[in-house]
């Protein structure tokens, strides 16, 4: 046998290995698997709901303001309201309920859309709601801390961390502009997917763009012409917004420019940083959105770069706001040439798993330092994986569902499925 079939040989069986480890997520979970790992998400919501402190104190502010408009006040009299418009007349059906209700209702319906964001992401790979990788990523969701907090909290993050898989599932589908609409309902109630914007520009779906700007501008200016004093958005809540919020909510922002003046960097210096590294993080996105390979990966991690950036220089930014990019970038762990196959995109997270103790971190006010680990961390590994697959381009074609290497004369079908030798491909060929 030659060096070279020699060589094909073994990057054709590594090939394979892989391909068994992403059918093998892939595959069903047996019922008592999939049991127990809802059971560990609902102890950590039961754990919520039971605990000694109120849940749902986020939710509450938006419920505040609803009451506010109701009584023939101004929704953005409180500063702590920092929602778009739109977001108080979404609250308005929560309005009528008691604080026990709520207490217990907010919880389980954070819960369950961060799980529904889940099945999301799992579908924009074709992956099952039942599979053994579902499972997994269900069953550390109940140990993730930032579940744990955003299920307390009842933050309206939980919108984005559903409406940021499915737009990537109509994208994936061609459907730009439903794609669009949806991002555009969401920015219409919590302005966090804006940097998505980005990913229609790189697309060059303008269509989409349109969709995914008009929709929160039409609803936020309709809600505004509705309610009492709209104007305090610009003259209240945007600088409590600009100056990082308040003494309360600064210890828990994990964005540069909030750390590192802890650390002993001076603001402007910072803020310089945290540009700088965001502006570097855009650039991946573009080379990753450009070096192009499995259509739902490309998506995925593209669309994951460009909420990363932002959140490092964006404040604030909380530990919860990575349950928007993590549950996709796990559910691309069944496709080959993910960066999520590589250990160091993970490690980051083990600061945050429920139960380790981490000396000199446990107080609420330094928890801010873990965080900054955990969103620099992922976005460091994904954006290497980025600039290497920029630097030395994967050398394949797509042909219909199937991935073929040209170093390899068998193929490796993007869904999955099983290979097939090379000389049986079609002569329909689309190269990048």
């Amino acid at each position: 046998m030659s060096v070279e079939n020699s060589g094909n040989t073994e990057s054709g069986g590594r090939a394979d290995r892989a391909d068994l480890f992403g059918r093998w997520l892939r595959g069903r979970a047996p019922w008592p698997v999939l049991l127990a790992a809802l059971l560990v998400l609902a102890l950590d919501v039961v754990r919520v709901v039971q605990g000694p402190r109120t849940p749902g104190i986020d939710n509450a502010v938006v419920v505040r303001a609803a009451r506010a408009l109701l009584d023939g006040g101004s929704p953005y009299a409180d500063k702590r309201f920092l929602y778009l418009p739109g977001a108080v007349f979404a609250a308005l059906p929560q309005t009528p309920a008691g604080a026990d209700v709520l207490a217990t209702a907010v919880p389980v319906a954070a819960a369950l859309l961060v799980l529904a964001g889940v099945v999301l992401a799992l579908r924009v790979f074709g992956v099952r709601p039942d599979s053994r990788l579902a499972a997994g990523v269900t069953a550390a969701l109940g140990v993730f801390e930032p579940f744990h907090g955003v299920v307390y909290l009842g933050n309206w993050t939980v919108l984005s961390a559903v409406a940021f898989p499915a737009a990537l599932l109509f994208a994936r589908g061609g459907r730009w502009s439903a794609a669009g609409g949806v991002v555009g309902a969401a920015l219409a109630l919590k302005p966090m997917l804006v940097p998505l914007l980005l990913l229609f520009v790189l697309a060059r779906r303008w269509r989409g763009l349109a969709w995914a700007v008009g929709v929160p501008a039409a609803v936020s200016l309709a809600s505004a012409l509705a309610m009492p004093r709209p104007g305090l958005f610009f003259t209240r809540t945007l600088p409590f917004l600009m100056h990082g919020q308040d003494a309360y909510a600064r210890p828990f922002d994990a964005a540069w420019p909030s750390v590192l003046p802890r650390l002993g960097v001076p603001e402007p210096l910072a803020f310089a940083l945290a540009a700088g590294a965001a502006v570097a993080v855009l650039l991946c996105a573009r080379w990753r959105w450009r070096a192009g390979g499995d259509p739902a990966l490309r998506l995925v991690e593209c669309a994951a770069l460009l909420m990363l950036a932002a959140f490092l220089v964006s404040r604030p930014s909380f530990q919860h706001y990575m349950l928007v990019v993590l549950p996709s970038l796990a559910a691309s762990l069944v496709v080959r040439a993910a960066a999520a196959r590589s250990v160091w995109l993970w490690l980051p997270l083990l600061p945050e798993a429920a139960g380790v103790s981490w000396p000199y971190l446990e107080t609420a006010r330094r928890h801010a330092f873990r965080d900054v680990v955990l969103i620099t961390g992922v976005t460091a590994a994904l954006a290497l994986h980025a600039w290497r697959t920029r630097s030395d381009p994967s050398r394949e074609v797509t042909v219909s569902a199937r991935i073929y290497a040209l170093g390899n004369r068998e193929s490796v079908r993007a869904d999955g499925g099983p290979p097939e030798r090379a000389r049986d491909a079609p002569d329909r060929t689309e190269t990048r």
